[in-house]
């Protein structure tokens, strides 16, 4: 079994979590934070439900480019222009483009 997947979300204080409107449909697959449509409230809700499912096997952490950028994520902002907000496991850039459960947790079973 691998050890911990680091997933990393990247995006601004005022990004949403998708560029699709947060509404009934709940396509994200996240309950907690709905209607807010908030970077913030999703990733909490995110680290949730994944702790939920993976307990400490998965981690979840946010990264806020306008407190700061740290040099890795420059050089991959740099080089590749992903879509925002940006979503890493284990420092491998996702083509996901937002926060959805499904795709995240395929992500992450990859790594597992």
């Amino acid at each position: 079994m691998a050890g911990t997947v680091h997933i990393e979300i990247v995006g601004l204080k005022t990004s949403e979590c998708s560029p699709f409107p947060c509404d009934g449909e709940r396509t994200c697959g996240l309950e907690g934070c709905y209607l807010s449509g908030k970077l913030n409230d999703a990733v909490a809700e995110l680290r949730k439900v994944l702790t939920e499912s993976y307990g400490n096997r998965v981690d979840v952490k946010l990264i806020l480019v306008d407190e700061g950028t740290p040099e890795y994520i420059r050089a991959i902002i740099e080089k590749e222009y992903p879509p925002i907000p940006m979503v890493l496991v284990n420092g491998r850039v996702t083509k996901i483009g937002r926060i959805t459960l499904d795709r995240i947790k395929a992500e992450i079973e990859k790594e597992l």
